[in-house]
């Protein structure tokens, strides 16, 4: 019996939203793979984790989990203990280690400029409770997120962003999957959000299989064909 192709599920970063992934969804797509770009809440790190595992636990058969940026650390939670989970692929991502938070390990090197870039939005909740959402400056988010991209499209992506919690990037991540589960990593090396050298410790760390590509943080939406060769090549080691 042929083996089974594992379902493709995308897990979109922080000033990002689903259709960061639609250029690497359709390489997918086009060599027959199953594919979900999930709806990451970007509220906190537990939440949105626990969001993104029930939705993995629903898939029959094998699924190859992806994340981008602070998808990274929503994937490294949302895995653990899920016997479907094959392979984890982090694309300009954060792969936390036990207690690690996205703030923590941007700001473990230097380069990253996002602090001067956000742009803090209180916002009071039904329940009266407070939250802070951070966006990227609009006219900062061009050369912040995504550099390599044309102009008129990051003007797109910044109108489009999602919000983040300061809550979420600073909550410590839990015990990472990638302990155990087989791991590859996309570091982007122009990347502002999360400082190269950061990238390559935490791969190295997760004795991760490492590619490295010339492009912003915004790699999937300027280079999906290099991130979608390197999911194919994690889903076809699962089989």
């Amino acid at each position: 019996m042929k083996p089974q192709s594992p379902t493709i599920v995308l897990v979109h970063g922080a000033f990002a939203d689903s259709s960061s992934w639609n250029g690497v969804v359709g390489k997918l797509q086009s060599h027959d793979y199953s594919v979900i770009a999930a709806s990451n809440p970007l509220r906190g790190l537990a939440d949105d984790a626990e969001y993104v595992r029930q939705l993995v636990a629903s898939i029959d058969g094998p699924v190859v989990l992806v994340g981008h940026s602070y998808g990274g650390s929503v994937i490294s939670t949302a895995a653990k203990g899920l016997d479907n989970v094959r392979a984890l692929v982090f694309v300009a991502a954060f792969l936390p280690d036990e207690g690690e938070s996205a703030i923590t390990l941007s700001g473990k090197f230097p380069g990253s400029t996002l602090g001067e870039a956000l742009r803090p939005v209180p916002v009071t909740l039904p329940d009266g409770s407070q939250v802070t959402d951070l966006y990227i400056d609009k006219s900062k988010f061009h050369q912040q997120f995504a550099a390599d991209v044309p102009a008129e499209t990051a003007e797109i992506m910044a109108a489009t962003q999602r919000p983040v919690t300061d809550a979420a990037l600073a909550e410590g991540s839990g015990t990472p999957a990638w302990r155990d589960v087989r791991s590859w990593v996309l570091v982007a090396t122009e990347d502002q959000n999360i400082p190269p050298q950061a990238q390559v410790f935490m791969a190295e760390r997760a004795e991760a299989a490492v590619i490295s590509v010339a492009a912003s943080h915004a790699v999937s939406v300027s280079r999906p064909g290099d991130v979608a060769r390197l999911i194919d090549e994690a889903a076809r080691g699962t089989v």
